[in-house]
């Protein structure tokens, strides 16, 4: 039942690919504060494709959106930093572009969706005149042409008589319109990469399903990428060909969907697991996050882990061992050769293939 390890989660180039749109490796973002140096995200590996969903999971303060805004550097700077690691994008290092490079790839390539739309949008210009913003700041066309753009593009994303919503302010429209105008402006240049943080929280059941159907159907028409950030498995399930789960800054398990949901392997995941509703676990997971000012020695999850030994609060992040493939990998000591994988996968912890199919994957869904 041993596994052989795989280089730390960290510094990992089994996760690079040549065919890869991105990929992040040992990604550190810290932030400088009068308390000290917090350590957002501190040591981060994954790679997206070309025309598929990459979901990073984990409970709010992860690091999740911490990762997608490093991605385009989004963050500011100061108080934010990235004293090492490495993103690369299409084969071009981020971290070495200037201003005007960054410029060109944030809306160009590279667009984001951000989970407040009503905070994302200006309140004070209408709809067209965002839109129409997006669409001259990236491609050289006329007034004119930028209104058609614009009109089309409410179109596709399903808003209804879109040449008389133009004039429309954010505050004339509902969580899902001003979603879907959202949707339109991160499109509007055709990025090969579109990053969603968490698009649908603020939205009834209802239409988030709306909005996750629609991403799926543009991610088809125009072969695009997601990374998709957010704390529901149920949204993951849905829309993602492969998760990452981190947990104060870093990865503790990356995998294809099915496998992770099936199998999941380390304790943190089987626990975020165990919180599904069909689950009936209200209490949630006991204990809380470390802080990452002061992380602790280890696994930075020992200390809510039912399965840590002294050996777990002692050293660095265990390395990343395999996990019954070699794409799906597991940060945790369980896994290391001579070890006894058991312990964690012999847990009550499990969605059955029932569960999973009743949260979208399978079928038309996938």
């Amino acid at each position: 039942m041993s596994k052989q390890p795989s280089q730390t989660i960290g510094t990992d180039e089994s996760t690079r690919s040549s065919n890869s749109l991105l990929s992040v490796s040992d990604l550190c973002t810290y932030f400088q504060t009068d308390e000290g140096v917090v350590k957002a995200v501190d040591g981060v590996s994954f790679d997206v494709q070309s025309g598929e969903t990459v979901a990073i999971v984990g409970e709010s303060g992860s690091g999740k959106t911490v990762t997608s805004e490093s991605i385009t550097r989004l963050f500011k700077s100061p108080p934010g930093f990235i004293p090492e690691g490495s993103i690369e994008f299409d084969g071009e290092e981020v971290n070495d572009m200037t201003v005007e490079e960054l410029r060109t790839l944030r809306g160009g390539r590279v667009s984001h969706i951000f989970q407040n739309p009503q905070g994302a949008l200006n309140p004070v210009y209408t709809i067209g005149w965002q839109l129409r913003e997006a669409i001259e700041l990236h491609q050289e066309v006329t007034k004119k042409e930028a209104n058609e753009k614009a009109i089309e593009l409410l179109t596709q994303v399903g808003i209804p008589e879109a040449s008389a919503r133009l004039g429309d302010y954010p505050h004339q429209l509902s969580g899902g319109m001003k979603q879907r105008v959202m949707i339109a402006i991160a499109l509007a240049c055709e990025p090969d990469l579109l990053i969603a943080d968490e698009p649908t929280t603020a939205l009834d059941v209802t239409i988030q399903a709306q909005i996750l159907k629609l991403l799926k159907s543009l991610q088809e028409e125009r072969d695009m990428a997601i990374l998709f950030i957010t704390h529901d498995l149920g949204v993951v399930a849905e829309v993602a060909d492969r998760v990452v789960v981190m947990y104060a800054g870093k990865v503790m398990e990356r995998g294809p969907v099915m496998e992770i949901f099936e199998t999941p392997s380390h304790p943190y995941t089987r626990a975020l697991l165990e919180c599904l509703p069909s689950k009936g676990n209200l209490g949630g997971i006991p204990g809380s996050l470390p802080s990452p000012i002061d992380p602790p020695d280890g696994c930075r999850f020992a200390s809510r882990c039912v399965f840590a030994q002294d050996e777990c609060l002692e050293g660095p992040q265990p390395p990343a061992y395999e996990a019954g493939t070699a794409d799906h990998v597991v940060s945790c000591i369980h896994y290391e050769p001579g070890g006894n994988p058991d312990i964690v996968l012999k847990s009550d912890a499990t969605v059955s293939a029932l569960d999973v199919d009743q949260m979208g994957v399978g079928g038309e869904n996938r």
